[in-house]
């Protein structure tokens, strides 16, 4: 049986500020096979082609009724949660401010 995680990527280094909050789900196959170098022209290759293949959801509800409609086993990992810090824009002004 193929094993699958269900996750919410996080945004890439490219990516700034908070607009991106409308992420997809992602469904990803786990490997079930070893990644090994290719002998003669030494790129990474494994025998399974299913951990190629990403479907994206809308909704958690969405990926986990199509892994199950699927029997697939699979693991959901939940975002992290963004905490924000109180800062005041006075506060870049401060006399006390450490400088480094």
């Amino acid at each position: 049986m193929a094993q699958a995680r269900i996750y919410k990527p996080s945004k890439t280094a490219m990516q700034s500020g908070r607009g991106g909050q409308s992420r997809k789900w992602l469904l990803e196959y786990e490997p079930a096979t070893p990644r090994v170098p290719e002998a003669v022209m030494g790129w990474t290759r494994a025998d399974d082609t299913l951990n190629e293949v990403r479907v994206r959801f809308d909704t958690l509800e969405e990926a986990v009724a199509f892994a199950r409609r699927h029997g697939l086993d699979y693991t959901v990992i939940e975002p992290h949660l963004r905490t924000p810090k109180q800062k005041s824009y006075a506060d870049n002004f401060r006399y006390d401010r450490i400088r480094v």
